[in-house]
């Protein structure tokens, strides 16, 4: 089974791309965070946080797009998937790891989030406060031609 659940803030506005067939994809990076703690022989063990690249396609695109922002902090479900590429720049092999996300909630209150909503698309609270559904599973796209 291959399967992510994570909750954590948003580190800078999504990236939304629409393709040639009109496929909205969007991607955002997440960061996670497990709290410190002191050891019983007073160690100090700091905060550890970890970056997620989330990759967000059709209507959940579309919701990214519209109410997410930096600093959201949302819930995401999601599974794992790694793909390579080759970096035009070094002509070197890369390979990333990005959450393709099935589920999404935004957790931010909506007076927050209202706050970072530009002016012409005002936050409907029903559709902000609510649970993106998963879409059923579509054929995959091309691994290696992410428009990131």
């Amino acid at each position: 089974m291959n399967k992510v659940m994570l909750i954590g803030n948003v580190g800078q506005e999504p990236v939304v791309r629409y393709l040639d067939g009109g496929t909205c994809v969007a991607q955002i990076s997440l960061a996670t965070t497990e709290k410190g703690y002191t050891l019983q022989n007073g160690t100090t063990v700091p905060d550890r946080t970890e970056w997620h690249t989330v990759i967000f396609w059709r209507k959940q695109a579309e919701t990214v797009e519209k109410y997410v922002h930096k600093g959201d902090k949302l819930y995401v479900e999601g599974k794992i998937q790694s793909r390579t590429y080759d970096d035009k720049r070094t002509g070197q092999r890369r390979q990333v790891i990005e959450i393709m996300a099935e589920n999404m909630e935004l957790l931010t209150p909506k007076s927050i989030s209202e706050a970072h909503a530009p002016a012409q698309a005002p936050v409907q609270s029903a559709q902000a406060s609510q649970p993106v559904q998963p879409t059923a599973p579509a054929a995959p796209e091309p691994t290696d031609k992410y428009p990131f």
